[in-house]
């Protein structure tokens, strides 16, 4: 299992293999070395990687794939829409201890985590609207957020719990994006610019969330708030929760510092996409941000970790956004 010092140190990479440009990963001198038409474009120390995601086609060798094994660096293969096909991951194999309090876990244990994430969630959703609100509209959305945590307490069923998230993200959302032209949320459909930077940056988070929960030997399939549910990782779909105003919040801010191009996107198919050119400045964007938030996210994820082993002398984790 991967130290918080350690961690420190690791960085995430992101590879966008460009249409008609022969690229290549390789293994040289402890460094990851990128290629196209048999030039190097970049090199950096295997000991500094934690994630690669390679947006494109390109090639790596099986020594490769051992050596980023070893050096416990999981690999993320996506498609030009930022869609993962496959993966090479980093886990923690074999500890059973973990894997079966995970699935010993009761109904009611089970909801009594999730309205904690949830609370964690939501209350994350308040602090980022109240970074931008007026003075005079700071008030209602702390009363809009005690109102809601109120309720959380008194629900006695996982669905209601999801209806109760839902309904406090329509106003979020609404909120949150109302400078930008906002409709509605609508997952995967990439129906206009910010679902598809949502879609985007959501994926960089979930698989990155992933991975640390890999790394300490979670089963990533077997959630508390997201049920089994065939080939979806609902453990990281559940842990991310509270991370989410993260991409949120630095969709706003490209906005607002205009780097973000309406000219950088196009439809095809009813669905918008990014120009391929334009990939590595607007993942780069994300990287940053959860970069710049690892260590408290290393934090979060080792504490639901000891949370997990130990439930009555490690208390449940909250991850607090940044102000």
């Amino acid at each position: 299992m991967i130290s918080l010092p350690d961690f420190k140190e690791k960085q995430i990479l992101f590879v966008n293999a460009e249409w008609g440009k022969p690229s290549h990963l390789r293994f040289q001198n402890d460094n990851i070395v990128f290629e196209q038409d048999k030039k190097v474009i970049n090199r950096v120390s295997m000991h500094k990687a934690f994630a690669l995601f390679i947006c494109g086609d390109l090639s790596f060798t099986t020594n490769f794939i051992k050596q980023a094994r070893e050096h416990g660096i999981s690999i993320f293969l996506l498609k030009h829409n930022f869609e993962l096909y496959a993966g090479l991951f980093t886990t923690a194999e074999g500890h059973y201890i973990l894997r079966m309090k995970q699935y010993a876990l009761t109904p009611e244990q089970e909801l009594k985590m999730a309205k904690k994430l949830v609370k964690n969630k939501i209350s994350n959703q308040s602090i980022t609207l109240k970074n931008k609100a007026e003075a005079e509209e700071k008030a209602g959305i702390d009363k809009n957020l005690e109102t809601t945590l109120l309720s959380i307490d008194e629900i006695q069923t996982n669905q209601e719990l999801l209806g109760i998230e839902g309904n406090f993200s329509r106003v979020y959302f609404g909120e949150q994006f109302k400078t930008m032209k906002w409709r509605r949320r609508a997952p995967r459909t990439k129906e206009d610019i910010n679902n598809f930077l949502l879609d985007m940056g959501y994926t960089l988070l979930f698989n990155f969330t992933d991975s640390l929960l890999r790394l300490h030997g979670f089963d990533t399939y077997k959630g508390f708030y997201h049920k089994l549910f065939f080939q979806r990782r609902s453990l990281a779909c559940d842990v991310m929760e509270p991370l989410r105003p993260l991409i949120d919040r630095q969709i706003v801010k490209m906005n607002n510092l205009k780097q973000l191009n309406v000219a950088d996107f196009q439809v095809a198919g009813g669905a918008f996409t990014l120009s391929f050119e334009h990939y590595p400045k607007y993942a780069g964007h994300f990287l940053k941000s959860l970069m710049d938030e690892k260590e408290p996210i290393f934090k979060y994820v080792h504490g639901f970790y000891s949370h997990i082993m130990d439930p009555i002398k490690n208390s449940y984790p909250e991850y607090k956004l940044p102000l």
